[in-house]
């Protein structure tokens, strides 16, 4: 979704922090403190790059961990079967 002005921005910034971002948040993603930090000390003026580095931070992980553990797990392994199979 493209934001078209600076409060809509502000509310957009503030709610993807509350939600996955601020330590406690109900769908916290898994980056760094530093990068933690420096999005908290800036949330009160939210910029459109606000979020970038923790975005890729959390690609680079799902990259090298999550990712090869999914095509590595047993629900994959049954379905690239099943799918062989056919």
């Amino acid at each position: 979704k493209k934001i078209k002005t600076v409060p809509e921005m502000i509310s957009s910034a503030n709610r993807i922090y509350s939600e996955f971002v601020q330590t406690e948040a109900p769908r916290q993603i898994n980056i760094d403190c530093t990068t933690r930090e420096n999005i908290t000390k800036n949330i009160s003026q939210p910029t459109l790059t606000s979020f970038d580095m923790a975005q890729k931070l959390v690609y680079s992980l799902m990259a090298r961990d999550c990712y090869p553990r999914f095509l590595k797990s047993d629900i994959y392994q049954g379905l690239a079967r099943k799918r062989d199979s056919r």
